[in-house]
Protein backbone atom coordinates (compact mmCIF):
# COMPACT_ATOMS: atom_id res chain seq x y z
CA UNK A 1 0.00 0.00 0.00
CA UNK A 2 2.80 2.38 0.95
CA UNK A 3 4.67 1.57 -2.27
CA UNK A 4 1.52 2.24 -4.30
CA UNK A 5 1.04 5.65 -2.61
CA UNK A 6 4.71 6.48 -3.14
CA UNK A 7 4.42 5.56 -6.84
CA UNK A 8 1.33 7.78 -7.21
CA UNK A 9 3.20 10.64 -5.53
CA UNK A 10 6.16 10.37 -7.88
CA UNK A 11 3.84 10.03 -10.87
CA UNK A 12 1.95 13.19 -9.88
CA UNK A 13 5.25 14.98 -9.27
CA UNK A 14 6.54 13.97 -12.70
CA UNK A 15 3.35 15.16 -14.40
CA UNK A 16 3.59 18.47 -12.56
CA UNK A 17 7.20 18.90 -13.66
CA UNK A 18 6.29 18.18 -17.28
CA UNK A 19 3.46 20.70 -17.10
CA UNK A 20 5.72 23.32 -15.54
CA UNK A 21 8.34 22.74 -18.23
CA UNK A 22 5.81 23.00 -21.03
CA UNK A 23 4.30 26.23 -19.70
CA UNK A 24 7.75 27.80 -19.26
CA UNK A 25 8.71 26.70 -22.77
CA UNK A 26 5.69 28.54 -24.16
CA UNK A 27 6.50 31.79 -22.35
CA UNK A 28 9.25 34.36 -22.35
CA UNK A 29 12.36 34.06 -20.22
CA UNK A 30 15.59 35.92 -19.61
CA UNK A 31 18.38 34.23 -21.54
CA UNK A 32 16.09 32.50 -24.03
CA UNK A 33 18.91 32.54 -26.60
CA UNK A 34 21.69 31.49 -24.21
CA UNK A 35 22.40 28.35 -26.23
CA UNK A 36 21.13 29.24 -29.70
CA UNK A 37 22.64 32.75 -29.91
CA UNK A 38 24.61 33.49 -26.74
CA UNK A 39 26.06 36.82 -27.93
CA UNK A 40 22.77 38.30 -29.12
CA UNK A 41 22.45 40.99 -26.45
CA UNK A 42 26.06 42.12 -26.95
CA UNK A 43 25.48 42.36 -30.70
CA UNK A 44 22.27 44.32 -30.22
CA UNK A 45 23.93 46.67 -27.76
CA UNK A 46 27.00 47.31 -29.91
CA UNK A 47 25.03 47.95 -33.10
CA UNK A 48 22.51 50.18 -31.35
CA UNK A 49 25.29 52.17 -29.68
CA UNK A 50 26.85 52.90 -33.07
CA UNK A 51 23.69 54.84 -33.97
CA UNK A 52 22.86 56.44 -30.62
CA UNK A 53 26.42 57.73 -30.17
CA UNK A 54 25.92 59.74 -33.37
CA UNK A 55 22.21 60.50 -33.01
CA UNK A 56 21.03 60.32 -29.38
CA UNK A 57 17.70 61.84 -30.48
CA UNK A 58 16.79 58.40 -31.86
CA UNK A 59 16.45 57.03 -28.34
CA UNK A 60 12.93 58.44 -27.88
CA UNK A 61 11.51 57.11 -31.16
CA UNK A 62 13.04 53.67 -30.63
CA UNK A 63 11.55 53.45 -27.15
CA UNK A 64 8.19 54.57 -28.57
CA UNK A 65 8.45 51.95 -31.33
CA UNK A 66 8.28 49.16 -28.74
CA UNK A 67 5.20 50.77 -27.18
CA UNK A 68 3.51 51.17 -30.57
CA UNK A 69 4.29 47.57 -31.44
CA UNK A 70 2.96 46.07 -28.22
CA UNK A 71 -0.31 48.02 -28.17
CA UNK A 72 -1.36 46.66 -31.58
CA UNK A 73 -1.60 42.85 -31.95
CA UNK A 74 0.84 42.47 -29.06
CA UNK A 75 4.64 42.61 -29.10
CA UNK A 76 5.05 40.75 -32.39
CA UNK A 77 7.10 43.12 -34.55
CA UNK A 78 4.08 43.91 -36.73
CA UNK A 79 4.87 47.64 -36.60
CA UNK A 80 8.02 46.91 -38.63
CA UNK A 81 6.29 45.40 -41.65
CA UNK A 82 6.07 47.33 -44.91
CA UNK A 83 2.82 47.77 -46.81
CA UNK A 84 2.11 45.66 -49.87
CA UNK A 85 -0.05 46.26 -52.95
CA UNK A 86 -2.96 44.57 -51.21
CA UNK A 87 -2.45 45.79 -47.64
CA UNK A 88 -1.69 49.00 -45.77
CA UNK A 89 0.55 48.08 -42.84
CA UNK A 90 0.62 49.63 -39.36
CA UNK A 91 3.41 51.98 -40.48
CA UNK A 92 0.87 53.89 -42.59
CA UNK A 93 -1.47 54.71 -39.70
CA UNK A 94 -1.28 58.35 -38.60
CA UNK A 95 0.13 57.64 -35.10
CA UNK A 96 2.99 55.64 -36.63
CA UNK A 97 3.96 58.04 -39.40
CA UNK A 98 6.22 59.93 -37.00
CA UNK A 99 8.11 56.81 -35.90
CA UNK A 100 11.83 56.87 -36.69
CA UNK A 101 14.70 54.46 -36.28
CA UNK A 102 13.63 51.58 -38.49
CA UNK A 103 17.14 51.64 -39.98
CA UNK A 104 18.52 50.86 -36.53
CA UNK A 105 16.32 47.79 -36.18
CA UNK A 106 17.31 46.64 -39.68
CA UNK A 107 21.01 47.08 -38.93
CA UNK A 108 20.70 45.17 -35.65
CA UNK A 109 18.80 42.39 -37.40
CA UNK A 110 21.48 42.12 -40.11
CA UNK A 111 24.23 41.91 -37.49
CA UNK A 112 22.37 39.25 -35.52
CA UNK A 113 21.59 37.24 -38.68
CA UNK A 114 25.29 37.08 -39.54
CA UNK A 115 25.98 35.49 -36.17
CA UNK A 116 22.82 33.41 -35.70
CA UNK A 117 20.76 33.10 -38.90
CA UNK A 118 17.05 32.43 -38.45
CA UNK A 119 17.15 32.38 -34.65
CA UNK A 120 16.32 35.78 -33.13
CA UNK A 121 12.97 37.44 -33.80
CA UNK A 122 12.48 41.06 -34.83
CA UNK A 123 10.00 41.41 -31.96
CA UNK A 124 12.74 40.54 -29.47
CA UNK A 125 15.16 42.92 -31.18
CA UNK A 126 12.66 45.79 -30.76
CA UNK A 127 12.37 44.98 -27.04
CA UNK A 128 16.15 44.75 -26.56
CA UNK A 129 16.83 47.94 -28.49
CA UNK A 130 14.23 49.82 -26.41
CA UNK A 131 16.02 48.75 -23.24
CA UNK A 132 19.44 49.62 -24.62
CA UNK A 133 18.56 53.11 -25.89
CA UNK A 134 17.14 54.01 -22.47
CA UNK A 135 20.31 52.77 -20.79
CA UNK A 136 22.48 54.69 -23.28
CA UNK A 137 20.89 58.02 -22.33
CA UNK A 138 21.56 57.53 -18.60
CA UNK A 139 18.39 55.59 -17.89
CA UNK A 140 17.86 52.24 -16.16
CA UNK A 141 19.00 48.87 -17.45
CA UNK A 142 16.69 45.91 -16.93
CA UNK A 143 16.67 42.24 -17.85
CA UNK A 144 14.53 41.63 -20.94
CA UNK A 145 12.71 38.28 -21.14
CA UNK A 146 12.94 37.01 -24.73
CA UNK A 147 11.40 34.26 -26.82
CA UNK A 148 8.89 36.29 -28.83
CA UNK A 149 8.13 35.29 -32.38
CA UNK A 150 7.18 37.57 -35.25
CA UNK A 151 3.64 38.13 -36.45
CA UNK A 152 2.69 37.89 -40.11
CA UNK A 153 -0.21 40.36 -40.08
CA UNK A 154 0.02 44.16 -39.98
CA UNK A 155 -2.97 46.37 -40.74
CA UNK A 156 -3.16 50.15 -40.49
CA UNK A 157 -6.87 49.84 -39.77
CA UNK A 158 -6.14 48.03 -36.48
CA UNK A 159 -3.94 50.76 -35.03
CA UNK A 160 -5.76 52.17 -32.00
CA UNK A 161 -3.07 53.58 -29.75
CA UNK A 162 -3.72 55.72 -26.67
CA UNK A 163 -3.74 59.23 -28.13
CA UNK A 164 -2.20 62.36 -26.57
CA UNK A 165 -5.71 63.83 -26.36
CA UNK A 166 -7.15 61.28 -23.89
CA UNK A 167 -8.40 62.14 -20.41
CA UNK A 168 -7.48 60.08 -17.36
CA UNK A 169 -10.58 57.85 -17.54
CA UNK A 170 -9.85 56.99 -21.16
CA UNK A 171 -6.16 56.40 -20.45
CA UNK A 172 -6.86 54.04 -17.57
CA UNK A 173 -9.33 52.09 -19.71
CA UNK A 174 -6.88 51.84 -22.61
CA UNK A 175 -4.07 50.52 -20.42
CA UNK A 176 -6.40 48.21 -18.51
CA UNK A 177 -7.46 46.56 -21.77
CA UNK A 178 -3.82 45.54 -22.24
CA UNK A 179 -3.46 44.22 -18.71
CA UNK A 180 -1.55 47.27 -17.49
CA UNK A 181 -2.27 48.97 -14.18
CA UNK A 182 -2.70 52.62 -13.24
CA UNK A 183 0.85 52.53 -11.91
CA UNK A 184 2.08 51.22 -15.27
CA UNK A 185 0.28 54.14 -16.91
CA UNK A 186 2.04 56.81 -14.87
CA UNK A 187 5.39 54.99 -15.01
CA UNK A 188 5.39 54.42 -18.77
CA UNK A 189 4.24 58.01 -19.32
CA UNK A 190 7.58 58.91 -17.76
CA UNK A 191 9.16 57.76 -21.01
CA UNK A 192 8.21 61.22 -22.29
CA UNK A 193 11.35 62.43 -20.54
CA UNK A 194 13.15 61.74 -23.85
CA UNK A 195 12.11 62.62 -27.36
CA UNK A 196 10.15 65.24 -29.25
CA UNK A 197 6.55 65.97 -30.19
CA UNK A 198 5.21 67.56 -33.37
CA UNK A 199 3.00 70.63 -33.08
CA UNK A 200 -0.32 69.01 -34.13
CA UNK A 201 -0.22 66.73 -31.07
CA UNK A 202 -0.73 69.67 -28.71
CA UNK A 203 -1.57 72.76 -30.80
CA UNK A 204 -5.24 72.61 -29.81
CA UNK A 205 -4.17 73.31 -26.23
CA UNK A 206 -2.48 76.58 -27.17
CA UNK A 207 -4.79 77.87 -29.90
CA UNK A 208 -8.26 76.31 -29.97
CA UNK A 209 -8.94 74.09 -27.00
CA UNK A 210 -12.75 74.06 -27.07
CA UNK A 211 -13.24 75.32 -30.62
CA UNK A 212 -13.58 78.95 -29.54
CA UNK A 213 -9.99 80.09 -30.06
CA UNK A 214 -9.16 79.52 -26.41
CA UNK A 215 -6.34 77.78 -24.55
CA UNK A 216 -6.28 74.82 -22.18
CA UNK A 217 -6.76 76.24 -18.64
CA UNK A 218 -4.75 73.33 -17.19
CA UNK A 219 -1.62 74.42 -19.11
CA UNK A 220 0.75 76.99 -17.58
CA UNK A 221 0.09 80.33 -19.41
CA UNK A 222 3.81 81.13 -19.53
CA UNK A 223 4.47 77.79 -21.18
CA UNK A 224 1.71 78.51 -23.71
CA UNK A 225 3.57 81.69 -24.71
CA UNK A 226 6.76 79.67 -25.18
CA UNK A 227 5.01 76.98 -27.23
CA UNK A 228 3.37 79.55 -29.50
CA UNK A 229 6.82 80.80 -30.47
CA UNK A 230 7.85 77.26 -31.40
CA UNK A 231 4.58 76.32 -33.12
CA UNK A 232 2.72 78.87 -35.19
CA UNK A 233 -0.98 78.26 -35.78
CA UNK A 234 -1.45 75.61 -38.46
CA UNK A 235 2.17 74.44 -38.28
CA UNK A 236 2.28 70.69 -38.95
CA UNK A 237 6.02 70.18 -39.42
CA UNK A 238 7.78 71.83 -36.45
CA UNK A 239 8.40 70.03 -33.17
CA UNK A 240 9.43 70.71 -29.59
CA UNK A 241 11.25 68.76 -26.91
CA UNK A 242 8.87 66.93 -24.59
CA UNK A 243 11.25 67.56 -21.68
CA UNK A 244 12.90 70.90 -22.57
CA UNK A 245 16.61 71.03 -21.78
CA UNK A 246 16.66 67.37 -20.79
CA UNK A 247 15.14 65.58 -23.77
CA UNK A 248 18.26 63.49 -24.45
CA UNK A 249 18.68 62.35 -20.84
CA UNK A 250 16.43 59.82 -19.15
CA UNK A 251 15.55 61.27 -15.75
CA UNK A 252 12.64 62.29 -13.51
CA UNK A 253 12.34 65.83 -14.91
CA UNK A 254 9.18 64.85 -16.80
CA UNK A 255 7.30 64.51 -13.50
CA UNK A 256 8.52 67.94 -12.40
CA UNK A 257 7.12 69.43 -15.60
CA UNK A 258 3.77 67.70 -15.17
CA UNK A 259 3.50 68.92 -11.58
CA UNK A 260 4.13 72.50 -12.81
CA UNK A 261 1.35 72.14 -15.41
CA UNK A 262 3.88 71.95 -18.21
CA UNK A 263 3.14 68.47 -19.47
CA UNK A 264 2.96 68.83 -23.24
CA UNK A 265 0.02 66.54 -24.01
CA UNK A 266 -3.48 66.45 -22.57
CA UNK A 267 -2.62 62.88 -21.57
CA UNK A 268 0.31 64.24 -19.52
CA UNK A 269 -1.84 66.83 -17.77
CA UNK A 270 -4.44 64.13 -17.10
CA UNK A 271 -2.05 62.42 -14.68
CA UNK A 272 -2.89 65.16 -12.17
CA UNK A 273 -6.58 64.19 -12.31
CA UNK A 274 -6.20 60.85 -10.52
CA UNK A 275 -5.15 60.36 -6.91
CA UNK A 276 -2.87 57.40 -7.57
CA UNK A 277 -1.00 58.94 -10.50
CA UNK A 278 -0.75 62.32 -8.74
CA UNK A 279 0.72 60.71 -5.62
CA UNK A 280 3.25 58.82 -7.73
CA UNK A 281 4.39 62.05 -9.41
CA UNK A 282 4.85 63.67 -6.02
CA UNK A 283 6.93 60.77 -4.76
CA UNK A 284 9.30 60.92 -7.73
CA UNK A 285 9.99 64.64 -7.46
CA UNK A 286 10.24 64.82 -3.67
CA UNK A 287 12.16 61.64 -2.88
CA UNK A 288 15.92 61.61 -2.37
CA UNK A 289 15.93 58.20 -4.08
CA UNK A 290 13.09 58.09 -6.63
CA UNK A 291 11.78 54.64 -7.54
CA UNK A 292 11.17 55.61 -11.18
CA UNK A 293 14.14 53.81 -12.72
CA UNK A 294 13.30 50.50 -11.07
CA UNK A 295 9.58 50.94 -11.72
CA UNK A 296 10.19 51.74 -15.39
CA UNK A 297 12.08 48.51 -15.96
CA UNK A 298 9.32 46.51 -14.28
CA UNK A 299 6.57 48.18 -16.32
CA UNK A 300 8.52 47.73 -19.56
CA UNK A 301 8.83 44.00 -18.87
CA UNK A 302 5.12 43.84 -18.16
CA UNK A 303 4.28 45.73 -21.34
CA UNK A 304 6.66 43.49 -23.28
CA UNK A 305 4.47 40.50 -22.39
CA UNK A 306 1.36 41.85 -24.13
CA UNK A 307 -0.03 39.38 -26.67
CA UNK A 308 3.30 37.72 -27.43
CA UNK A 309 3.64 34.88 -29.92
CA UNK A 310 5.78 32.02 -28.63
CA UNK A 311 6.49 28.36 -29.33
CA UNK A 312 5.58 27.59 -32.93
CA UNK A 313 3.27 30.57 -33.48
CA UNK A 314 4.27 33.18 -36.03
CA UNK A 315 7.75 33.01 -37.53
CA UNK A 316 11.31 34.27 -37.23
CA UNK A 317 11.62 36.86 -39.98
CA UNK A 318 14.77 37.01 -42.06
CA UNK A 319 14.14 40.69 -42.77
CA UNK A 320 12.12 42.74 -40.28
CA UNK A 321 10.17 44.70 -42.89
CA UNK A 322 8.77 41.69 -44.79
CA UNK A 323 7.34 38.31 -43.86
CA UNK A 324 9.28 35.25 -44.97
Amino acid sequence: MALRLLFKFFLSFAVALCYLHSTNAQGLKVGFYSKTCPDVEAIVQKTTASFISRAPSLSGPLLRMHFHDCFVRGCDGSVLLNSTKSNQAEKEAVPNQSLRGFQVIDAVKDAVEKECPGVVSCADIVALVARDVVSMVRGPHWKVPTGRRDGVVSRASEVNLPSPFLNITQLKASFSQKGLSVKDLVVLSGGHTIGIAHCPTFSNRIYNFTGKGDTDPTLDPNYITHLRIKCKQGDVTSFVQMDPGSSKIFDTDYYKLVSKRRGLFQSDAALLDDDETKVYIGLQINSAQPSFFNDFGESMVKMGNIGVLTGKAGEIRKKCAVIN
